[in-house]
């Protein structure tokens, strides 16, 4: 699956030096809010006295975007960092290169909108201080369309949380924090960054909720729409399959395989009976290839199962690639600028 025990992150960071806390914040189409969210993040983050960097990442947004994030990391070369994708990779890729762009000792995530409060980063921070490993956002008193937004999520939540068995009210808050040691654990690919979390939790994460501030937004729109559910619930599957078999694929072909084949005995034992019994010949009777269809079937779900079992040991055996492109990345001035 996607955690690894021992991954081999690009190291894209050219200061000899970390910080305390990385904010990464993957950007699409929000152009109207990020001068604002850069002063509540200097606000917040001031008042909690350590060395942060805050690592915007442009998402192959259409508007002006990129070029308000140019101005921000120039106006605060000590603390911004600007990653420009080349396209629009997806939320996932976005916080993935975010993640290894950055050089925090924790990690804390959160979206461009406005909607979740900087103000919450320290109480996260304290959270992390009694000895867990993530701390996930909890929307107590969410600001979004009810039958559009909220009742899907809270579907979603109760059937995420019964699936794989980790507990959360809000896994699509995407304010939570992390410490570096479990994200570098964690490949992402697809759209995935939800259930980190999940990841976590398999890689030994004490894992803790906090409610936080939900605030309504005020300037672009929302880019999730109902069409998210389905995702969700392919991603579930996705999810399910790889907790359960992710380094022994060949038990679960392997038990298909073989159920097939007892299927396909068992109906040829009945064409067998109906000939003695009966007297009707295996060919007056469909049975005898409805039997040869579960064998064969049975026989590629065992040979799929061997593939799956060397792609898991390729999967292990390799080095990690990243899910994204980087065009150009704009560092503090005590670094080296990556154009």
């Amino acid at each position: 699956m996607a955690i690894r025990q021992n991954r081999v992150k690009q190291n894209f960071t050219t200061s000899s030096e970390s910080v305390d806390l990385s904010v990464v914040i993957p950007v699409y189409n929000e152009e109207d809010n990020l001068e604002q969210l850069q002063d509540e993040l200097d606000a917040a983050l001031n008042a909690l006295n350590i060395r942060y960097e805050i690592v915007f990442v442009n998402d192959g947004s259409r508007d002006n975007s990129a070029s308000k994030l140019l101005e921000i990391a120039n106006a605060h070369p000590n603390t911004v960092t600007f990653v420009d994708l080349r396209r629009n990779f997806g939320q996932t890729a976005a916080m993935s290169a975010g993640i290894d762009h950055s050089t925090g000792n924790i990690v804390v995530l959160m979206d461009a909108d406005r909607q979740n409060d900087p103000a919450d980063i320290g109480m996260l921070l304290g959270k992390l201080d009694e000895g867990y490993d993530v701390v996930s956002g909890w929307r107590y008193n969410r600001h979004d369309k009810f039958l559009t937004r909220r009742v899907p999520s809270m579907a979603a939540n109760r059937l995420i949380s019964w699936i794989t068995g980790v507990r959360l009210h809000d896994y699509g808050c995407s304010l939570k924090a992390y410490r570096r040691e479990v994200v570098d654990q964690i490949q992402l690919y697809g759209e995935m960054h939800r259930f980190i979390p999940v990841y976590a939790k398999v890689a030994g994460a004490q894992i803790a909720e906090v409610k936080v501030n939900h605030r309504p937004r005020v300037h672009g729109k929302s880019n999730y729409g109902l069409e998210r559910t389905f995702k969700v619930l392919m991603d579930l599957i996705t999810i399910r399959f790889l907790l359960r078999y992710h380094s022994k694929p060949m038990y679960l072909f392997g038990g298909v395989g073989a159920f097939l084949m007892g299927l396909s005995a068992i109906t040829l034992l009945i064409a067998f009976l109906n000939k003695w019994i009966r007297g009707v010949f295996l060919i007056q009777t469909p049975l005898p290839q409805i039997a040869s269809m579960f064998f064969v079937i049975g026989i590629q779900s065992i040979l799929m199962g061997l593939v799956a079992e060397l792609l898991v040991r390729t999967y292990y055996e390799s080095q990690g690639k990243t899910i994204y492109v980087v065009r150009r990345v704009v560092r503090s001035s005590s670094n080296s600028n990556n154009e």
